[in-house]
């Protein structure tokens, strides 16, 4: 077995981060295109699967950067950190991608059932075993580890699309099933933007020469093994016309209050609810909604990351957490009906999102200012928003 684990605690996070620190300027920028194999990334983090729950905060880890190395020497590692709430904030703004995508994720699940070819070729593709040797390995170390470098991201979502011809719906629920750090923005957008459904027209391709460089020849594929990219997978894609940033409303200051937790927010920062009466505190364990075949190791993440968060707010003054799976809603309708609201950090578009809703969930949320001052800007490319970084830090005194 692979498997590559780290404790899902904030103590954990911030030694990642402080050890890190040193390399997120320009090591960071010179070594973060490669791959260097199953327990070998030293070239980058590691803190995805910490900062996706906000077990660390990108502007803690904006910060440490900017303090070790300024903005221009930590230019390109900030930069990777904007991207991460960029997706988010497109998405946000574009929600009716992430319900086409989940049709269209119904209507692939189905194929499969029914249509024997595209069985065969997925199941060799998830379980590593289309011959194309690069492309294996890392199907192997995505599941074992629940772990891919960014770089075998895009090459390994290339040549699904590409050159096996397999949907990409398939492959972002392979992913978002088996990624430790898998987000529903970063994922859905970034499997759009390899198959020229992002920037329209305007696809990834994964080449041999590309590859050999930046594994440092662990990997020697043929050119054979890629399809020609040209264009987008689908020539008449549109995108949908921009929305507002879902608006929340401010929650009661007076009555007593429900806290939600969940894995899109285990900061446990009060600083969201400064005058609101917390007299309960739940968290909701969701990874599950993910999907079916979701990797053991995420719940198992979540479920540490969860208890870690409550502690430290149990630490703080609040009573000990109930940790309850998504499943059925009346733990949360009896919470509500003994209290005035259910206060909770922004859940952003996803599968938590979609279950409160088709719940009817009457729940208050509060955004946080990063996301508040960063979505606004995610109306197109992400040259808008790296053009606002220097906007974006002074606002937060990071200049």
């Amino acid at each position: 077995m692979l498997k590559i684990a780290r404790p899902a605690d904030r103590r954990t996070a911030l030694t990642l981060a402080e050890e890190f620190q040193p390399k997120m300027g320009k090591r960071y920028a010179s070594g973060r295109n490669y791959d260097k194999g199953p327990g070998k990334h030293s070239a980058v983090s590691n803190l995805s699967p910490y900062l996706r729950r906000r077990i660390i905060t990108e502007k803690e880890i904006v910060k440490l950067a900017l303090d070790g190395h300024g903005l221009d020497g930590a230019e390109k590692f900030i930069q990777e950190v904007f991207w991460r709430s960029y997706f988010k904030g497109w998405l946000e703004r574009r929600p009716t991608i992430w319900g086409e995508y989940l049709t269209a994720l119904e209507t692939q699940r189905f194929a499969l059932d029914t249509n024997r070819r595209l069985r065969k070729d997925y199941d060799a593709a998830i379980q590593g075993r289309t011959g194309i040797k690069c492309f294996d390995a890392w199907a192997e170390e995505l599941a074992e580890t629940g772990y891919l470098h960014n770089h075998a991201r895009m090459w390994f979502a290339s040549i699904w699309i590409f050159t096996l011809r397999l949907p990409w719906e398939l492959g972002a629920d392979f992913f978002l099933t088996n990624l430790l750090d898998g987000d529903p923005a970063s994922n859905t957008c970034s499997w759009r933007w390899v198959g020229g459904l992002h920037t329209l027209g305007k696809s990834y391709g994964a080449s041999a020469w590309n590859i050999e460089k930046f594994t440092n020849g662990r990997f020697a594929p043929d050119d054979k093994n890629f399809a020609k990219v040209d264009g987008s997978i689908d020539p008449d894609a549109v995108l949908p016309d921009v929305t507002p940033v879902r608006t929340v409303m401010a929650p009661k200051m007076r009555g007593n209050s429900v806290l939600l937790v969940t894995e899109d927010d285990c900061s446990a920062d009060l600083s969201f609810f400064p005058e609101v009466n917390i007299t309960k505190v739940i968290a909701l364990k969701a990874s599950h909604l993910r999907g079916t075949d979701t990797n053991w190791m995420i719940p198992e993440f979540e479920t540490a990351a969860l208890e870690d968060a409550t502690k430290r707010l149990e630490d703080q003054g609040l009573p000990k957490a109930e940790i309850l799976p998504a499943d059925d809603p009346a733990p949360l309708r009896h919470a509500l009906a003994e209290a005035d609201q259910i206060v909770t950090p922004f859940i952003p578009v996803g599968p938590l999102r979609d279950w409160i809703t088709l719940h009817g969930l009457p729940i208050t949320e509060v955004m946080r200012p990063w996301d508040a001052e960063i979505w606004p800007k995610a109306t197109a490319g992400f040259f808008k928003v790296k053009k606002a970084i220097p906007q974006v830090l002074s606002k937060f005194d990071m200049e």
